[in-house]
């Protein structure tokens, strides 16, 4: 081998001589002489030249000067950065150029995905034209119902498209988390071209809106669009809290019900009742939801009841829906053969309810039982064969149940016989009951056109004056008039970088390219900084997965908006720029807002967060940002001590709150807290001393007292009853009548406060005197007064949290006459310190929120549900059995603050036999006195029940990063802490 080198090359046989010449000859090949290096050439005639041209000379090359391949920036050219490092820097697990990533977290079909319908796309925007035509209505009711089953059963009717019968279809439920969960999250519009039972064709409208008691704000933001409701009640378990909540709402706003009593077939397959006790049942449902409709307004007009065409039933999940009319018209169109056989269908109809009985053998419908084979109407005419379809489909073999199918006018494919059992049941049914006209009747019957229901609508929910122009266009839902949109809800893209608008077309057209003013809801006339312009993008018809854009939606039709989004947050009203503009047709016109939205429940359970990577701060900012635009009833802060905080209704809220922020939003990882809850700050006496404050220049000094509201008083404001923009002669007579105040009190309330939702549970009330006050210095401040007593309602002085149910008495006043003695720098802050040492000095306290809770659990399980409670500090108001139901209903109260993980502890102790709803009822004083010293806290250990209220404060300033101090001392003139100290009342100073 060593006859060849390292690179096998033969070099031949080698002895000790020849390797001495050999080395000789290889040194004077490698060594330059001087006569080669004169040959070589110049520097820069050899720049370009290559190795093997050196070589044809007799110049020598060293190895660091060979190039052996082409330099970076000769391969990729000037502008790319070449590095070279000795080791990797990136893991194993991240890829050198990491792949483009397509962001969709809701279900979108487009182009070819988008299924074909039994209408027309052109004829459903032309029947926008047309508001008689319209209905817009919204699909509400309690979790689990059948609420998205129902619309589930409309897109089946009117959309062509493979659909595996044997899972639901949740067309409506689009987010990635209403997939994973099971649950409606969001409100979800859809748009259908449905015929009645006339072949007339309706363009409806409608939203589908989650039944959690935890969302219940996304069903009061659809139902400022809508003119009527569709409320879904199970057949077995009838009105729950939800449905309790969401039937109040709706007869307060005046929106007509059409009702809907759904799964009926539970009461087939489940309970297995009788015909006769099926309808007892479905009697005592409709009775449910009767009285909770007379309690709130005893008027007969807003009564369902099958007569009178506004209750249907259903089985949205086997796709069959009837009222009594579309029921009567079957038998009429199966055995009305001829003309002489015809009968009135309403007549009908209007026998098949109530007690009303058949004999058969007679052909006679009768009042009264009269035995033997009469029958109840709705038992023989409709039960009945409902009952025998189910048995024939369930029990009877092929050969049987084609012949009794056939006799029905149903003949299936060979294929269909071959399914299971739910899915033969459904294409059954769905083919024996036919489209859903009889729900199309009520809705088209019950439900108001656009236009009929503007003036209601208009007189309820805007805040300027009736009387105006451009009030009077919207009265009319005139597509002629002005562009006026009201905004209730924001949609993000598939891929959440943008936001669309929703919301219904008040009056104009909504086109694309109209300039348009964007009022927020802190806009008004006398603070115009809530307003932008903005260029309306493009419009669609929004269908839940797919978007129809359209030139324009005429008013009274609801639309999806892209291009205005960036300055709402919660809700906005949009008018036409030009409107009001010089040369415009209200020019010089004030514009008004509708009002904000009252919701049925609160945000009190909160979260901080925080990036866990500070550096990713921002990112967090903006997905904050994101979700305060798409949850309606979130509320995001930030506290004193400058941590994020995330208000939300319940946990499964703030966990739905968390996913979006860290998967759709911000995309990072965050650290989060602990839940901890909303507290309020009250008094439960009158301020023990006359409090006064005077300025920092010594010139003015206000002297107040705090005592308890009344009862009541706070739920009115809050409700909107009451509020301090109604006539001071109106207000002051319902203050007289309902709660005893006398003329000079309720003549001389100042304000509300704090300004949170548009009022405030606490008043301001002169109760100065002429004689001792000079009224013109007086009210020359009370503008900073109430700017005062505003700031402090807004953070009391235990912990930073809102006071509430307090009145403030104003006794006295001392003021400069010279008006640069008493500006809004000297005022306000005295204001709010007087506010504040009369507020201690009323023995104050804590409050608490309170949830209520249902439960949902079968009789032996009922102990559990007492026990669990019992270690929560809740306690149990009702305990009843749930009729026609093996089921029990536990209603009871317990704080919030305990209330963390109640429903998995409650499950593991029923076996996951109980199901329970909780949500916000009420606010409760907090046990023990937060201000008192004595008490010891010890770390680790749970407060004792006259603790808590100290255990809480001082927890709670800690955390938001205040001192322990809260004494009254910090608020009180010096003289007078020295008068109290002289006359023994050191108590009082805390």
């Amino acid at each position: 081998m060593d006859q060849y080198d390292e690179w096998g090359n033969f070099i031949g046989d080698l002895s000790d001589d020849s390797d001495q010449g050999s080395e000789a000859d290889e040194n004077r090949r490698h060594s330059p002489t001087v006569e080669s290096i004169e040959a070589l050439p110049e520097p820069d005639e050899i720049n370009d030249m290559e190795i093997d041209h050196l070589g044809s000379s007799n110049a020598v090359v060293l190895h660091d000067d060979k190039k052996y391949y082409p330099l970076a920036s000769e391969l990729y050219g000037p502008d790319v950065e070449a590095m070279v490092e000795e080791e990797d820097a990136q893991p194993l697990t991240e890829p050198i150029i990491n792949p483009i990533k397509v962001r969709k977290f809701t279900i979108v079909e487009k182009g070819e995905a988008v299924p074909e319908t039994t209408f027309s796309k052109q004829f459903m925007v032309d029947l926008m034209s047309h508001p008689e035509s319209v209905r817009n209505v919204a699909v509400v009711g309690h979790l689990h119902h059948g609420k998205t089953a129902l619309l589930d059963m409309l897109v089946h009717e009117t959309h062509d498209f493979e659909w595996d019968t044997s899972k639901p279809l949740l067309y409506t439920d689009t987010h990635i988390l209403e997939q994973q969960r099971g649950i409606s999250l969001k409100s979800s519009p859809m748009s259908f071209v449905l015929q009645n039972s006339k072949q007339k064709s309706f363009l409806v409208n409608m939203i589908d809106t989650p039944g959690h008691v935890n969302f219940l704000d996304e069903v009061t933001n659809s139902l400022r669009l809508v003119d009527g409701a569709i409320l879904v009640v199970d057949a077995v378990e009838g009105v729950l809290v939800s449905t309790d909540k969401i039937i109040r709402h709706l007869v307060q706003e005046g929106i007509p019900i059409v009702l809907v009593v759904n799964k009926v077939d539970r009461l087939i397959l489940e309970l297995r009742l009788p015909p006769a006790d099926a309808y007892y049942k479905l009697k005592h449902t409709i009775e449910e939801v009767n009285t909770v409709i007379s309690s709130c307004n005893p008027d007969p007009i807003h009564r369902v009841s099958p007569e009178l065409g506004n209750v249907g039933f259903a089985s949205t999940e086997m796709g069959w829906c009837f009222n009594l009319t579309s029921f009567a018209k079957m038998y009429r169109d199966t055995f009305c053969t001829s003309k002489k056989d015809l009968f009135d269908i309403a007549a009908f109809a209007k026998r098949l309810w109530g007690n009303i009985w058949y004999i058969p053998e007679q052909r006679k419908f009768v009042k009264r039982n009269v035995g033997g084979e009469c029958k109840r109407t709705f038992d023989h005419f409709i039960l009945e064969p409902l009952y025998k379809l189910y048995g024939q489909v369930l029990g009877s073999e092929q050969g049987p149940l084609k012949e009794t199918l056939a006799d029905l006018g149903i003949y299936l494919k060979p294929a269909a016989y071959k399914l299971d059992v739910r899915p033969l049941l459904r294409i059954v049914l769905s083919q024996f009951f036919g489209p859903s006209t009889g729900l199309v009747d009520m809705i088209s019957s019950h439900v108001p056109n656009p236009q009929a229901a503007a003036a209601a609508k208009l007189k309820s929910n805007y805040t300027g004056p009736l009387d105006s122009p451009l009030a009077q266009h919207i009265e009319k839902s005139d597509a002629a008039g002005p562009l006026v949109i009201q905004i209730t809800k924001l949609y993000p893209t598939h891929d959440a970088n943008e936001f669309r608008s929703f919301g219904r077309v008040l009056s104009g057209v909504a086109r694309a390219g109209v300039k348009v003013k964007v009022l927020g809801e802190g806009y008004s006339i006398d603070d115009e900084e809530d307003m932008v312009e903005a260029l309306i993008e493009r419009v669609f018809i929004f269908e839940s997965r797919y978007s129809v854009e359209t030139s324009g939606v005429p008013a009274g039709n609801l639309c999806l908006i892209s291009g205005i989004d960036n300055s709402i947050t919660k809700t906005a009203t949009v008018v036409e720029s030009a409107y009001n503009h010089p040369g415009g047709a209200g020019e010089g016109e004030n514009l008004y807002i509708f009002k904000p939205i009252s919701h049925l429940t609160k945000s009190v359970l909160k979260i901080a967060v925080e990036p866990l990577n500070p550096s990713e701060l921002p990112k967090l900012l903006e997905g904050l940002r994101k979700v305060n635009k798409t949850y309606p009833l979130v509320e995001i802060k930030v506290e004193e001590s400058g941590e994020h905080v995330i208000i939300g209704t319940g946990e499964i809220y703030l966990d739905c709150c968390l996913f979006d922020l860290r998967e759709i939003f911000s995309e990072i990882e965050i650290k989060v807290s602990d839940p901890v809850v909303k507290f309020c700050e009250t008094v439960v006496d009158t301020s023990v001393i006359k409090c006064y404050a005077e300025t920092p220049n010594k010139k003015n000094k206000l002297t107040m007292i705090a005592e308890p509201l009344e009862k009541g008083i706070a739920e009115e404001i809050e409700t909107g009853r009451i509020n301090i923009r109604m006539p001071a002669k109106t207000l002051s007579q319902h203050f007289m009548n309902n709660y005893q105040w006398d003329l000079l009190a309720s003549r001389s309330i100042w304000a509300f406060g704090p300004e949170i939702d548009g009022g405030g549970t606490n008043i301001l009330v002169n109760d100065t005197l002429p004689t001792e006050v000079d009224k013109k210095l007086l009210f020359s401040v009370k503008e900073s007064i109430k700017q005062g007593f505003q700031w402090a309602t807004r953070e009391g002085p235990i912990c930073d949290e809102p006071i509430r149910n307090v009145k403030f008495k104003l006794l006295d006043a001392t003021l400069a006459d010279e008006p640069i003695y008493r500006g809004g720098g000297q005022i306000i802050p005295t204001a709010r310190r007087v506010c504040y040492s009369s507020f201690m000095m009323a023995t104050p306290r804590l409050m608490e929120p309170v949830y209520y809770i249902e439960v949902q659990a079968p009789a032996d399980c009922v102990p559990a549900v007492y026990l669990v409670l019992a270690r929560r500090r809740g306690h149990v108001t009702q305990d009843i059995p749930k009729p026609g139901s093996p089921l029990y209903t536990v209603k009871a109260y317990i704080p919030v603050i305990d209330a963390n993980g109640f429903e998995t502890d409650l499950r593991t102790h029923t076996q996951g036999q109980s199901f329970c709803m909780q949500t916000f009822d009420h606010w409760s004083i907090v046990p023990g006195d937060p201000t008192d010293k004595s008490i010891t806290l010890r770390p680790l250990e749970p407060a004792s029940a006259q603790a808590l209220a100290r255990d809480v404060a001082l927890k709670t300033r800690r955390r938001k990063g205040l001192g322990d101090n809260m004494s009254v001392a910090k608020y009180i003139e010096a003289d007078l802490v020295a008068a109290l100290i002289a006359a023994g009342q050191e108590n009082l100073l805390g």
